[in-house]
C-alpha cells in the first residue's frame, strides 16, 4: 500500500484576517536574508519576510498546483508542520486587480521622481516601498498567466 502525502498547512493572515489556508508540500517565500522553502517535518523557525511570491505547492492529491500570494512584507512562522505567514498586507494572485497595480506601480514612480527632484529622503524611502509592493503584485499576477 502507498504511504499517504505529507502535508503540512499554510495559512497567510494579515490584518484583514486570514487570506489563505490550504495543505502543502512546500511553501517558498524570500526571507530577508534569501530565499526560503519548507517541508513538512522542517526545523521550527520564526523569521522576517521581504516583499515577494510566496509559492505553495498544494500536493499530489491537486495535481501538484501552485498558488502564488503577493506579500508585502511581514514574518513567517513555522512548527509542529503549520506555516503561518503574517503580513500587514497580501494578495492571493487571482485576486489581484492588474490595472489597480500598474496604476499604483506608475503612482509610485511619479512619487519617486517628485521626491528625488526635492531631495526628500523620507518621500523617496515611501515611493520606493510603494513601487516595490506595486511591481511584486504585477509580478505575481503575471506568474500565473504564463503557464
Amino acid at each position: 500500500m502507498a504511504e499517504s502525502e505529507k502535508l503540512m498547512t499554510v495559512n497567510v493572515v494579515t490584518p484583514d484576517g486570514l487570506i489563505y489556508s490550504h495543505k502543502s508540500s512546500i511553501v517558498v517565500m524570500r526571507a530577508i536574508d534569501g530565499e526560503r522553502a519548507v517541508m513538512y517535518n522542517h526545523t521550527p523557525f520564526l523569521t522576517p519576510l521581504v516583499i515577494g511570491d510566496v509559492r505553495v505547492k498544494r500536493g499530489k492529491q491537486l495535481n501538484n498546483r501552485v498558488d502564488h500570494i503577493a506579500v508585502n512584507g511581514g514574518y513567517i512562522d513555522f512548527s509542529n508542520n503549520v506555516a503561518t505567514i503574517i503580513a500587514d498586507s497580501a494578495e492571493r494572485a487571482r485576486n489581484i486587480d492588474l490595472s489597480r497595480a500598474e496604476a499604483a506601480k506608475k503612482r509610485a514612480e511619479q512619487h519617486l521622481k517628485e521626491a528625488k527632484a526635492s531631495h526628500n529622503e523620507s518621500s523617496y524611502e515611501r515611493a520606493s516601498v510603494a513601487l516595490k509592493r506595486a511591481v511584486n503584485r504585477i509580478n505575481v499576477h503575471q506568474s500565473t498567466q504564463q503557464k
